[in-house]
């Protein structure tokens, strides 16, 4: 079989650890970062974590992003330019991250990534949702050439920002099943390894329900573990195949149809729920998983109208047409939809 160039760009370094940050302008030492720095972060994390990184930069700018959208991007690409920043750091949740892994990108600079809540896996993939793009999914943009994780500072994240990471990784045991479905079906490429690192992920994140009520530390660094995994398996596949499936696009459809609403993990959790029934997976391991932890498992619980989840689940396949699932090409019809959304127990 002719097998055409895939070029795989992983992370120079990973540092994972308890109480690190103090250590970034030594680790920086150690991969040859160059100043000017350019850091993209936000209000709240500027003024409890990033002061402690800059105390030895002396070439350096710190941009606020308030949310990850075009025009915040652009933003950050002028003044990047005018700084003639070598590096772009984010540091925060996903917003920054997002912005400064996509303008890394755009503008070939290095990124590194400094995550402050483990909310979901963009913390490591070469991918960012950028809203303002005219497309509610992931674009491509620059992996990380470091990823500094600090424990403490993950495991002090709201609650509900590490249950959605959990969310969030489960939701590949969906993905990787869409995902062998789409090669069987219409031959698109699928990757065994990539595939198993990918699940790999979600069994670390199935643990972290197990381990995380009575050892949040622990289980924070099981659950970064797993989100850094599942990064580079995305970055191995070339796309977010791995990591994203149905599950993915009802939570696109939903943030679609009722912007504000619940966190992407959340949704995700919640998808991926509704699609295990679908394609015969054992679903109620996976509801009584995000219980164990206090995720939403139902509409009530996100806060989303029942009359959204099933139109959610009726358009969902149009999300991404060319990314065929278990949904199809013509997706759930409306009393399928509804069935499918109480066999469940989303809505009542």
């Amino acid at each position: 079989m002719e097998i055409n160039t895939h070029v795989i760009d992983l992370p120079e370094r990973i540092y994972i650890g308890n109480g690190i940050i103090s250590k970034v302008p030594e680790y920086f030492d150690q991969i040859c970062l160059k100043e000017p720095y350019l850091i993209v972060t936000g209000k709240h994390v500027r003024k409890i974590i990033v002061d402690k990184i800059t105390k030895e930069f002396k070439d350096y700018d710190i941009i606020e992003v308030e949310d990850a959208n075009l025009d915040e991007a652009n933003k950050v690409e002028e003044l990047a330019k005018k700084l003639k920043s070598n590096v772009i750091i984010g540091i925060g949740g996903g917003k920054s991250i997002d912005v400064a892994k996509f303008t890394a990108f755009n503008l070939n600079r290095k990124f590194v990534s400094i995550p402050t809540a483990p909310s979901h896996d963009g913390i490591t993939s070469p991918f960012a949702a950028i809203k303002g793009l005219g497309k509610p999914v992931s674009m491509k943009s620059k992996e990380p050439v470091a990823i500094i994780a600090d424990i403490d500072i993950l495991s002090s994240a709201p609650k509900r920002l590490i249950n959605s990471g959990i969310g969030d990784t489960l939701g590949k045991i969906v993905a990787v099943r869409d995902w062998k479905l789409a090669a069987k079906l219409r031959g698109e490429y699928y990757g065994d390894y990539t595939a198993s690192l990918a699940l790999l992920s979600a069994r670390h994140a199935m643990n972290t329900t197990r381990i995380i009520n009575r050892d949040l530390t622990y289980g924070v660094r099981l659950l970064v573990e797993a989100l850094i995994s599942s990064g580079v398996a995305m970055a191995m596949a070339g796309s977010t195949r791995p990591a994203s499936g149905s599950e993915h696009l009802f939570a696109h459809a939903v943030e679609m149809l009722y912007p504000e609403g619940p966190l992407h993990g959340e949704l995700v959790g919640v998808g991926t729920i509704i699609m295990a029934y679908i394609h015969g997976i054992n679903w109620r391991e996976i509801k009584k998983a995000l219980k164990r932890i206090g995720a939403p498992t139902n509409a009530k619980q996100l806060g989303v109208p029942d009359e959204i989840i099933i139109k959610a689940l009726t358009i969902a396949h149009t999300i991404r047409p060319e990314r065929y699932t278990i949904l199809g090409d013509r997706g759930l019809t409306r009393a399928s939809a509804e069935k499918v959304a109480k066999e469940t127990g989303v809505i009542p």
